[in-house]
């Protein structure tokens, strides 16, 4: 194994809080038998899971919703605007993942260049961002099953219907979904990927089926204005308002120009969720090679689609008119396409599924890699001695998401999720910029290019679209980081094992 340069900078990160965990050690560390993830994935599954995660609610929702509220046409610049913030980030992301093949994706890029604590932050929190998405995902796909049904006739009870519009109740199918996908997932990663292509295969055609029909019903006059004239933001005050407003006094505004940018903070919505395909580096057969591959391409087929579908349904209903709800299909129904308007919310259901099974897959791959590490019970990272899968985190998770998605509206924390991923974004291009100067020995399948600037302009366009967040959200956030910090200090600190191997007397140490 080789060693990092012996530095007297090198030998203070070894020690305390901000010591870092070497890439060679980290890959050791993944040979043990009993900590060994099956490697059985392709560049092919990892680009499926990507385009997986990615294409949900956004693409039959957010396109329409933000169209009529924010940017008219222009919305598919602002689409446009969010994609490259991603593929910014992306570039980060996958020479991490060619460099450092190992599950917990931010998490284990921060330990090897960061150190321990910053590690631990990232790690607590994408934990918090992937629950929460699973859950607020795994309730909107029960809202359309019971639509659905009631379509068909079936009705479930009120009491089983989920919390809404101030009703109490607990939602039997979001809960059902979650505990389905933890079985699927506890019986190995091929499994998994195959559930998800027939999936995936199903929610692109319903896309594609819509943009190709769409295309025949667009009306050039809806696209002017292409950018309506701007008019100030009725966003609340107080904790409401977007936190750049409150430190500023810059109050965002809706069309115009700038209403492009304010609206690309709202669909980077949208684009989370393909740095999960980092989480699966260990499962896959050559992460070297097909991460960045499943990674860049993944965004890129997200984007096309996204931008496509924005610029048909705004071309097919004037701006102003779509609804908010459901505009992809409510934009159907108005021009007398009923067919059209039930294959798009048969396709947002299937999708959903998707998205809510890859959520499970990365949140559990940063718990097995934080508990292999001995930042958490190591009772966690033991891997299935037949499926290959950690089946213990898998399965914890698995049932704590489905208690939340049960018994809880979480809509108002679904902003967690934005400000959770970006702030894993931010990490990993510091991350970056660090690993090159310490480590410039290193073997990297796929470099950042134009590094440091690439990974300086992902931090700025990342903390920019936080700072459009509310001032509420930064809150909740620091609430969980705090409980993060208690949690760490009074475990995961003793119990580190990079902590116990420098304790020992070296890295070569055995715990």
């Amino acid at each position: 194994m080789s060693t990092q340069h012996g530095t007297p900078h090198d030998s203070r990160r070894s020690r305390g809080m901000f010591r870092t965990k070497t890439v060679e050690q980290s890959i050791q560390d993944t040979e043990e038998p009993e900590h060994t993830l099956k490697k059985s994935l392709s560049a092919l599954d990892l680009t499926v899971f990507g385009v997986g995660v990615v294409i949900g609610t956004g693409i039959f929702v957010l396109t329409g919703k933000i169209a009529k509220e924010q940017a008219g046409p222009s919305v598919a610049l602002s689409f446009v605007v969010a994609g490259v913030v991603c593929a910014l980030a992306a570039l980060c992301y996958a020479e991490f993942a060619s460099t450092v093949p190992v599950a917990g994706s931010a998490y284990t890029f921060s330990y090897a260049s960061l150190g321990e604590l910053p590690a631990w932050i990232i790690g607590w929190d994408l934990i918090l961002e992937l629950a929460l998405g699973c859950a607020v995902v795994a309730v909107g796909w029960s809202g359309y099953i019971r639509s659905l049904l009631d379509s068909a006739g079936l009705h479930l009870p009120g009491g089983l219907s989920g919390t809404h519009e101030g009703h109490f109740g607990f939602d039997l199918l979001a809960t059902i979904l979650v505990l389905v996908l933890t079985g699927i997932l506890v019986l190995g990663m091929k499994l998994s990927s195959r559930v998800t292509a027939v999936v995936v295969g199903i929610k692109v055609t319903v896309v594609l089926l819509v943009i190709v029909a769409g295309a025949f019903l667009i009306n050039g006059a809806n696209y002017e204005p292409f950018i309506p004239p701007s008019r100030p933001s009725e966003a609340g005050g107080g904790l409401a308002a977007p936190l750049s407003q409150l430190i500023f006094g810059f109050s965002p505004s809706h069309f115009g120009t700038m209403g492009i940018f304010a609206a690309a903070a709202v669909v980077f919505f949208a684009f989370i969720g393909f740095d999960i395909v980092a989480t699966a580096a260990e499962e896959t057969r050559h992460p070297q090679r097909d991460v960045p591959r499943g990674i860049l391409g993944s965004l890129a087929i997200c984007t096309v689609l996204y931008v496509a579908v924005s610029v048909v349904v705004t071309g097919m209903q004037k701006y102003s008119k779509l609804s908010t709800d459901a505009p992809l299909a409510d934009a159907f129904k108005d021009l007398g396409q009923p067919f059209f308007a039930g294959v798009i919310s048969f396709g947002a259901a299937v999708g959903l599924t998707s998205v809510c099974m890859i959520l499970l897959l990365g949140q559990s791959r940063v718990f097995f890699a934080m508990s292999r590490d001995g930042l958490l019970p190591r009772i966690f990272s033991r891997a299935h001695p037949r499926y290959g899968t950690p089946y213990r985190s898998t399965i914890v998770l698995g049932v704590i998401v489905a208690v939340v998605a049960g018994f809880t509206s979480i809509d108002e924390l679904a902003e967690l999720v934005n400000i959770g991923t970006l702030f894993a974004f931010v990490v990993v291009a510091i991350g970056v910029v660090l690993l090159r100067r310490s480590r410039p020995d290193l073997h990297r399948s796929f470099r950042t290019p134009w590094v440091p600037v690439v990974p300086m302009l992902s931090v700025l366009a990342s903390v920019w679209l936080m700072l459009n967040l509310p001032a509420e959200t930064w809150l909740r956030f620091a609430v969980w980081m705090v409980a993060g910090f208690v949690i760490y200090f009074l475990y995961g600190r003793s119990h580190s094992r990079l902590g116990i191997r420098n304790r020992q007397g070296g890295s070569k140490s055995k715990d």
